[in-house]
């Protein structure tokens, strides 16, 4: 029996985050959640603001709990979401909290940046980033053009996972995946265009040096040594960008698949060795970020279980207490299928006070029959995201080098078997669902590459394949799903 490694995830989420124990013995990988914790969004003057010292703290008390278990860890690991960014003063300390991509400040910002700076399609030529108004590049504008001063202080510029690194390291770093959802980076030459950077006045010694996934940035200091108890464990630079680090768990067997993430957003696409940017990705608003292993996401996000979740939640506070996910989802198969139908992607159902109302409002707006139990309404959203997903993976068929065997589910929405069989349904594919902890062992598996441990992501790939058992499910009714697909197409397209 080979040695028991074991690895230090944090793994932080726009919501909550969570610190994880993964151990790799005799080609398997278990994790162990040590903690779970809010992440809070702090809303002052004007602004909402994330609490990176908060989230620090967090990490600081999970890796107490490592040493006080008398766990000796190889090496510890951080990703977050994307696009937001600390800034850092010439003494080396934080000058405030950063601004959340949920801050409205950027709601202007794009169209007046893509209309008296850099024109949108260059931006795109330049990046192959889907544009959405909170990307960094936004942000950045923003920032100028309000005269943010600790923008305008900053010796060094560091996205979240990079300053939490930092904070434990004293290293300042920019990672490849992270860098990527900026809208700032070339994924041809993988470093930040020069050009864009100009456009908001920056250089690009601001920024850390680039690093690949599985790069060491540094040990822990002297002071987290003394305030955690653990020696100088090295922090590894994984792919800081969360559906970096869960794409590099899905457990394909080979190239010829594409993914779903699958939780609040859903993000479906395909591994490619290089970016894929010309007029037609440009017209579907694909983006292009940056993978492990030098390799490109090329994806689409797909508003997922945000309409389910926040129905959810309105019927809750409605009746004091929601049907479980088991009886929710049985009663929706119990309904009539495709009966309505949206568009998951409809500006209207982006923040609305009411999805239950919007989604009501949708049907209406397009002469459907209005959805009114909670099973109808579940129904309509699960009909509406298996046909958007058949017509992202459709058009990924369209851009894939290779053909598309199968389509793997990853995330919490794996969970769904209803879904998950009416994904397979629609879009005509072997569906294998599973891992649900997709972003904390692609996290874990990129330390143990750092650590010689395993290879490649082949190898990564095999072990965390032979840690779980996936889902299969089967496409069947291929008629009934191509009429509602047309039905799909008529309503969206109005």
């Amino acid at each position: 029996m080979n040695k028991a490694r074991k690895f230090f995830a944090a793994d932080l989420g726009a919501t909550s985050g969570r610190t994880i124990l993964g151990t790799i013995v005799d080609g398997r990988i278990e994790i162990e959640e040590l903690t779970r914790f809010p992440n809070n969004l702090i809303e002052t003057g004007g602004h909402v603001y994330w609490d990176i010292f908060a989230l620090y703290n967090e990490i600081i008390g999970g890796l107490r709990l490592v040493a006080q278990r008398g766990e000796k860890i190889e090496s510890i690991g951080i990703d977050t979401w994307g696009v937001d960014f600390v800034c850092v003063g010439q003494d080396g300390a934080l000058l405030r909290n950063p601004l959340a991509y949920r801050d409205p400040h950027t709601f202007a910002a794009i169209d007046d940046y893509l209309k008296h700076v850099v024109k949108r399609e260059h931006v795109y030529e330049l990046t192959g980033i889907q544009f959405m108004n909170f990307n960094s590049l936004y942000q950045l504008h923003a920032m100028r053009s309000e005269g943010n001063v600790a923008l305008e202080q900053a010796e060094k510029i560091l996205f979240v996972p990079d300053a939490l690194s930092y904070m434990l390291t004293d290293e300042a770093v920019c990672e490849y995946t992270i860098a990527s959802t900026s809208q700032m980076l070339d994924p041809h030459r993988k470093e930040l265009s020069s050009e864009l950077l100009a456009s908001v006045s920056l250089e690009r010694e601001k920024f850390g040096r680039m690093v690949m996934p599985g790069t060491p940035i540094g040990r822990l200091t002297r002071e987290v040594q003394r305030i955690t108890g653990l020696p100088a464990v090295p922090v590894i630079a994984v792919a800081g960008h969360d559906t970096g680090s869960a794409v590099a768990a899905v457990p394909a067997k080979d190239e010829r698949f594409a993914y779903l993430s699958s939780g609040t957003w859903s993000l479906m696409g395909i591994e490619t060795k290089k970016a894929v940017i010309n007029a037609r990705s440009y017209e579907l608003d694909f983006t292009n970020e940056g993978g492990i292993e030098g390799t490109t996401r090329f994806l689409k996000n797909i508003c997922g279980m945000w309409l389910y979740e926040r129905c959810r939640k309105e019927w809750k506070e409605k009746d004091g207490e929601a049907l479980s996910h088991a009886e929710l989802q049985l009663s929706a198969m119990e309904a009539e299928a495709f009966r309505s139908i949206i568009n998951p992607d409809d500006a209207m159902f982006a923040n609305p006070s009411s999805m239950v109302e919007a989604i009501q409002s949708y049907c209406r707006q397009t002469s459907q029959p209005i959805p009114e139990t909670p099973a109808e309404i579940c129904r309509c959203i699960f009909d509406s995201l298996a046909l958007r997903y058949r017509q992202v993976f459709g058009w990924l068929k369209e851009f894939s080098p290779v053909p598309l065997d199968v389509l793997h589910i990853i995330g919490g929405g794996s969970l769904n078997k209803y879904l998950n069989q009416m994904t397979a349904d629609a879009c005509q594919v072997v569906v294998l669902a599973g891992p649900q902890e997709g972003t904390a062992l692609g996290n874990i598996m990129m330390q143990a590459k750092a650590g010689n441990l395993v290879n490649d992501i082949w190898e990564m790939r095999h072990i965390i394949a032979n840690s779980l058992d996936l889902q299969r499910f089967e496409p069947k009714e291929k008629e009934k799903w191509d009429v509602a697909f047309e039905k799909f197409l008529a309503i969206t397209e109005r």
